[in-house]
C-alpha cells in the first residue's frame, strides 16, 4: 500500500487502533481524517495532532454515515483510503441475554461491526473508483477465524467483514483501488471496556508491524496470534475454539 500522499479517512479513530493508525499515516505523510462519536476523544486527537481533521459522527446511524460521505466529498474531494476500524464488542452468555426487552443492545454490534463498514464501503468505492490510486483498509479480527465463544456476536461480525472483504477485492481487481484486511489479535485498548484487553499485544507493537505489512504490500495482515489463526485447518479451529472458552468461560 502507498502510505504517503493520502487523505485517509479511519472511522474510530480518535483512540485505540484508530488513533495509532492515524499516527502512522500522519508520520508517513498523509493527511488523516478521523470521526467517532466522543468530542472529547476526537479534541484529543486534534490537541497532539493540530493538522489532523476531526468530525463527530455515529457510524450506528445510516443519517450520520450518509451526511459523513457526503461532507467528506464535499470538502476533502482528494480523499483516497477509507479505514472501517470502528467497532464494538459485547461479552454474554446467550441464556442470560435479554434480548426482548434490549434487543437495542445486542444490535449495536451488528449495527458498528457489519452494517457501518459496509455501507460506508458501497458510499466510497464508487467514488474511489475514478481515482488514480485508492484503497479500502478493513479492520476485522483474529476471532473472524477462531470465534470467541463469549463474545458470539462480535466474532460472528468479524467473519462477516472477512467474507465481505475477500468479495470486494475480486470485485475491485481490475480498477486501482486496494483492497487490504487487518486482523487484529487481542490488543491493549479499551475494546469492550477498559481493562479488558491489558493481556493483549502491545499497541505500537501491533501498529507497527501492521504498517510494515502495509508498506510491503499485504492484502491480508495479522499479528501473533490472529496471524496463526487466519492459517489453521478446521480440526484445529475447533480445538483453538474449546480450548478458548474453556479458559474463559468464568468471564460470563
Amino acid at each position: 500500500m502507498k502510505l504517503a500522499g493520502n487523505t485517509v479517512l479511519i472511522t474510530g479513530g480518535a483512540s485505540g487502533i484508530g488513533f495509532a493508525f492515524a499516527e502512522r499515516f500522519i508520520k508517513a505523510g498523509s493527511k488523516v481524517i478521523v470521526c467517532g462519536r466522543r468530542e472529547g476523544k476526537l479534541q484529543e486527537a486534534k490537541e497532539k495532532y493540530p493538522d489532523i481533521v476531526t468530525r463527530v459522527c455515529d457510524v450506528t446511524k445510516e443519517t450520520d454515515r450518509i451526511a459523513l460521505f457526503d461532507w467528506v466529498t464535499a470538502n476533502y474531494p482528494e480523499v483516497n483510503v477509507l479505514v472501517n476500524n470502528a467497532g464494538i464488542q459485547q461479552r454474554y452468555h446467550v441464556l442470560k441475554a435479554d434480548a426482548k426487552e434490549n434487543w437495542s443492545y445486542y444490535n449495536q454490534e451488528i449495527t458498528s461491526n457489519i452494517e457501518a463498514p459496509f455501507h460506508l464501503t458501497l458510499l466510497f468505492a464508487p467514488y474511489f473508483a475514478n481515482k488514480e490510486y485508492a484503497a479500502i483498509l478493513n479492520v476485522s479480527s483474529g476471532l473472524a477465524f477462531t470465534p470467541m465463544v463469549i463474545a458470539p456476536i462480535y466474532s460472528a461480525t468479524k467473519a462477516a467483514v472477512h467474507s465481505f472483504t475477500m468479495s470486494l477485492r475480486h470485485q475491485l481487481e481490475e480498477t486501482a483501488i486496494e483492497v487490504i484486511e487487518v486482523a487484529p489479535p487481542a490488543v491493549n485498548t479499551d475494546l469492550g471496556g477498559v481493562g479488558l484487553h491489558t493481556f493483549g499485544a502491545p499497541l505500537d507493537e501491533f501498529a507497527d508491524a501492521i504498517f510494515k505489512g502495509l508498506e510491503e504490500g499485504k492484502s491480508e495482515i495479522g499479528f501473533g496470534r490472529s496471524e496463526q489463526a487466519m492459517r489453521l485447518s478446521r480440526d484445529e479451529i475447533d480445538e483453538t475454539v474449546k480450548a478458548m472458552y474453556a479458559g474463559m468461560k468464568n468471564m460470563i
